[in-house]
């Protein structure tokens, strides 16, 4: 149930839902129950305001108030509009509530002990503003748990962005599948706990609608991921080149090299200026040294097939020199992780780096930009949409490379249109060299052999694990030594499923 769909495919499976014979006031029944049983789990009886909106959120909300009510709560239901407005089985939902109903006015939530937000669904058109914003306001000011029906009245479904203002729920009790703005910031800052319900609608739908994107949970990668056989030994586990800075810029280099190490890769070699040699060999044990202080150099260490992949970014230095580097990286026909510097260094030069990525598509990139780095590689290529899923699809259709678009809601993306949004990541990693180590992730595994996209979300997916593993206090250099314990516990789940 990893799918993720938009407003309008999430409008167009309820209609075909609708047209296979359930009749649309059962959904609407189904979904209420729902969000009642949510409501009962999380409290004792409480006092309850439902504040309902003009369209099936609304009536959702009164099924709930209805439900609640006949269970012994008591309740009270406020109206964002005029009773009659309501129609279909919104009307239907209104004429099933017996009690009395309120104008939606902020003074009136002072003595709930819950307010279920039923004001306007995933679907919202416009902002809210005026009465209805100083609503949501008072909504939020409220001493009171919230409970958001479908989503946060004010968050957009399919951006997570804010339209004007949004509540601030505790618990969000959604339907059939989540949305992008349930897990894309800050969408999902205000969704609190979710609970995805369901309500009738069949997974067979989703053969018609398709899905926008998923979220990134082992089962987008796990059985991609190589496995380890008696007749393996280091060389078919792949050979792996992490590009160095010059003598006061090492670390990042080091730290993404021991992460590819650490992601299984059989050989890592770090590729270093002259004058950095000595600081890399003081530090590196299993890892080993390459000399490659050029371009020319660097290819020549390329040349040999055994090198599988090669990482190149991570502090190199913004200069026309690791421009040379990294087409050189992408002219030797193994797979890439181009990150930070490597990205930077072709700002007002990008078709260059593009036209690299795409002449030979079948050795596999991963780009790693953060939204700096994404704005200065993509920022003169045309309107982008406002939907960060969008903005990396677009992107990776650009490039030719899978995006892997980092943030606290990291977006996956390959140029064929699938996409991924990342909800497991914790604050913990942002932190220095956090980035270095998830370069290094994703070396790893391409150097394996793994595809780039599964790569990417995989790579992506265990960086946080290991952050989650370890807790406050971590610093980068914590996490490659956190991979073996995160990937155990991904082939666990793997064999228990």
């Amino acid at each position: 149930m990893n799918e993720l769909l938009t407003p309008e495919q999430m409008a167009e499976a309820d209609r075909l839902t609708i047209a296979a014979g359930t009749p649309g006031i059962d959904l609407m029944d189904a979904a209420g129950l729902a969000c009642a049983e949510v409501i009962r789990q999380i409290s004792k009886p409480c006092r309850v305001c439902v504040v309902a909106g003009p369209g099936n959120n609304g009536g959702d909300g009164l099924v709930i108030a209805r439900l609640l009510a006949g269970a012994g709560w008591p309740v009270k239901v406020m109206l964002a509009c005029d009773r009659d407005v309501l129609s279909g089985d919104a009307g239907q939902a209104a004429k099933s509530w017996q009690g009395n109903v309120l104008p939606a006015e902020p003074e009136k939530l002072r003595d709930a002990d819950m307010i279920v937000d039923a004001l306007f669904g995933a679907g919202l058109s416009r902002s809210i503003d005026g009465k209805l914003l100083r609503l949501v306001e008072a909504m939020n000011a409220a001493d009171a748990v919230r409970v958001a029906v479908d989503i946060p009245s004010g968050i957009d479904g399919r951006t997570g962005g804010i339209r004007g203002g949004a509540v601030h729920a505790d618990h969000t009790v959604s339907f059939f599948r989540g949305k992008p703005g349930h897990y894309l910031l800050p969408g999902r800052s205000h969704c609190g706990v979710l609970h995805l319900a369901d309500i009738g609608i069949p997974a067979s739908v989703l053969d018609t609608i398709g899905a926008c994107a998923r979220l990134n949970e082992p089962g987008l990668f796990a059985q991609s991921l190589p496995r380890l056989v008696s007749m393996a030994y280091k060389f078919t586990r792949g050979h792996a080149i992490m590009v160095s800075g010059g003598p006061w810029n090492t670390g990042a280099a080091r730290l993404a090299a021991m992460a590819a190490l650490r992601a299984g890769a059989g050989l890592v070699t770090v590729a270093s200026p002259t004058d950095a040699l000595p600081v890399n060999a003081a530090h590196l044990t299993a890892i080993m040294l390459q000399q490659a202080e050029t371009a020319g150099e660097l290819s020549r260490l390329l040349s040999d097939q055994r090198m599988t992949a090669c990482g190149i970014g991570p502090a190199a230095g913004v200069s026309a020199a690791t421009v040379e580097k990294t087409l050189a990286v992408l002219s030797a026909g193994c797979a890439a992780v181009l990150d930070a510097d490597a990205l930077t260094s072709f700002e007002g030069q990008a078709d260059a780096l593009f036209d690299a990525i795409k002449a030979n598509p079948e050795r596999g990139v991963i780009i790693t930009p953060h939204e700096g780095e994404f704005a200065k590689l993509f920022k003169a290529r045309g309107p982008l949409d406002d939907s960060k899923c969008e903005r990396a699809v677009s992107a990776a259709r650009q490039s030719g490379a899978v995006v892997v678009l980092k943030g606290a809601d990291t977006v996956i993306a390959a140029p064929e249109g699938r996409v991924a949004i990342n909800a497991s990541a914790p604050p913990m990693l942002a932190t220095a060299g956090s980035g270095d180590v998830l370069t290094g992730l994703c070396l790893g595994l391409v150097a394996q052999g793994v595809a780039a996209y599964e790569a990417a979300c995989a790579a992506v997916w265990l960086h946080g694990e290991a952050a989650n593993l370890f807790g406050p206090g971590l610093i980068a250099e914590d996490l490659p030594d956190l991979l073996p314990v995160a990937l155990k516990s991904l082939q666990e789940g793997q064999q228990t499923v």
